[in-house]
C-alpha cells in the first residue's frame, strides 16, 4: 500500500521534489556555512540563514522558534536529530554549553546521560532517516516518534 497524499498534486510535488534531494541541499548548506548548535538540556539550538531555514522546514528537522530576528531564524533539535546532523550527515557541529565542540562519543554520551534509552531511539530514527523518511516527535500523539514518506503537509 502506497502514501496517502492530501490532495491532488502532492504526489507530484513529492516525486518533483523527493525528500533525499533537500537533505542533501540542507547537508551541503550546513556544511558549507560550519554550522554549530549549542546543546541546551534534551536539545540543541541552530541559527539557520534563511536558505537554510527553509530548508529545515522542508526536510522537517527541528522546530523553529519565533524571534524578532528577520535575517535568522533558530531552530530547537531533538537529540535525535542533532546527532544525526552531527554522526550521521557530518554536517552539524555540537557545542556544549561553555560553546566548546563535542567529539561524537562525548556527544553521544551526554545524550545517553539525559535520555538512557537514547541509543534504541537514535537506531529507529536514523533507521527511517536513511530510508528517506520523515521522522517528528510522536509526543502529541503519545509515541515516540511519528514517520511520515515525504513532508507531512503533503502525506497523511
Amino acid at each position: 500500500m502506497g502514501p496517502r497524499w492530501k490532495g491532488k498534486g502532492s504526489a507530484g510535488k513529492a516525486l518533483g521534489d523527493p525528500m533525499s534531494k533537500i537533505v542533501f541541499q540542507l547537508q551541503s548548506s550546513l556544511l558549507e556555512s560550519e554550522a554549530q548548535a549549542l546543546l541546551s538540556g534534551s536539545n540543541a539550538l541552530l541559527v539557520a540563514e534563511p536558505q537554510q531555514a527553509d530548508l529545515l522546514n522542508r526536510a522537517c528537522f527541528g522546530v523553529p522558534i519565533s524571534t524578532f530576528e528577520k535575517d535568522k531564524q533558530w531552530f530547537q533539535l531533538g537529540m535525535e536529530e542533532a546527532f544525526y546532523l552531527s554522526h550521521s550527515l557530518k554536517c552539524l557541529n555540537i557545542l556544549d554549553k561553555d560553546k566548546r565542540l563535542m567529539a561524537h562519543q562525548q556527544l553521544w554520551q551526554y545524550m545517553k546521560s539525559g535520555k538512557p534509552n537514547f541509543p534504541d531511539f537514535y537506531k529507529a530514527y536514523s533507521h527511517l532517516r536513511v530510508k528517506n523518511w520523515v521522522v517528528m516527535s510522536g509526543v502529541r500523539y503519545g509515541v515516540d516518534f511519528v514517520a511520515y514518506r515525504h513532508h507531512p503537509a503533503l502525506v497523511h
